[in-house]
């Protein structure tokens, strides 16, 4: 049986675009995968901690010698770990905040990087065959020949930080999400609605061959 593992990380709930995308991925994976199961993590409603002083060293400590706080921490990440082993198919939104990515997505990243449980301690991936579909929206134009382009450090460093897992996001962007709520972006608006078509033609796209094999 499939299992999908869907992600929101933004703030700003129904008005996210973010949500959006992922909700408009969940649902074309579910056509395209009848009988399949769904996890849902909400990152802003339920946010990972962040790693501090008396958790940071949990996931470079044996278990054996945790603190407390260390051991709940890496049963967290054990928890999280085991959601993405479990799935076949990661939907993770990713909104830019600061020009980066969220400190929420951050955290995640920081507490699935384990050695024994999402790579090998000789290096070796082991999250490599699970999906990861990433729907990212940004505010603002950063495309070439933009004026910021190149300032999206969230599509740039998102591969780098999950690179010793193995997970290889696929990025699908919808930009100048905030030209209908800006005046000074009221301009703009005709360029963001072309990047929303596009960010939803590429989701309709997703998982074809499972769409004609459930035909």
């Amino acid at each position: 049986m499939s299992n999908l593992l869907h992600i929101d990380a933004s703030v700003r709930g129904a008005a996210s675009v973010s949500r959006q995308l992922t909700a408009r991925a969940a649902e074309r994976w579910r056509t395209t995968h009848p009988g399949g199961t769904a996890t849902y993590r909400d990152l802003a409603a339920n946010p990972i901690p962040h790693l501090d002083a008396d958790n940071g060293l949990a996931l470079m400590t044996p278990p054996d010698q945790h603190t407390p706080a260390q051991a709940r921490t890496y049963a967290l990440s054990v928890e999280l770990i085991d959601e993405i082993k479990a799935a076949d198919t990661v939907v993770l939104g990713m909104p830019l905040y600061n020009f980066g990515v969220p400190s929420l997505i951050k955290s995640w990243v920081d507490h699935i990087i384990v050695a024994g449980l999402s790579f090998s301690p000789d290096g070796t991936s082991l999250l490599g065959d699970t999906e990861l579909i990433v729907l990212e929206s940004r505010g603002g134009g950063y495309s070439p020949g933009t004026p910021r382009h190149g300032w999206d450090h969230a599509e740039t460093w998102l591969p780098h930080g999950l690179s010793m897992t193995g997970l290889q996001p696929r990025i699908i962007t919808a930009e100048l999400t905030m030209a209908t709520e800006d005046d000074r972006m009221a301009h703009l608006q005709p360029l963001a609605q072309q990047s929303l078509d596009n960010a939803h033609a590429l989701i309709d796209a997703l998982w074809a061959a499972d769409d004609e094999n459930a035909a």
